[in-house]
């Protein structure tokens, strides 16, 4: 494992700054603020955020289907993200168009 000059590993960097942005969230006081309490630079802050944002891919699962109904009405279907967030997707949809959302979800 390598260490920083900090005397830290990668992944006990990447663990604090978690823990900070998620504590920062949770606190629901302004960045600055938070920032100036602990003695970190915004800088280092937003930096941080963004990387950890990237760090969590969009996950699904396999969903099977049994043989269509006779006469069952066309929803389509709804995706639940990791994230909490939830994703329609009417029966009429493009599905060039699904494939690029999907895409971009992927990463």
């Amino acid at each position: 494992m390598t260490r920083s000059s900090t005397g830290k590993t990668a992944e006990e960097r990447t663990a604090y700054w978690r823990e900070r942005v998620d504590e920062q969230e949770r606190s629901g006081i302004p960045i600055q603020q938070f920032c100036r309490e602990r003695g970190i630079t915004e800088q280092s802050f937003y930096v941080w955020r963004k990387r950890l944002g990237k760090q969590e891919p969009a996950r699904f699962a396999l969903v099977e289907t049994g043989p269509e109904r006779q006469h069952a009405p066309k929803t389509g279907l709804e995706l639940m993200l990791v994230t909490g967030e939830r994703l329609r997707i009417g029966a009429d949809v493009d599905p060039s168009l699904l494939r690029r959302v999907l895409e971009a979800l992927r990463g």
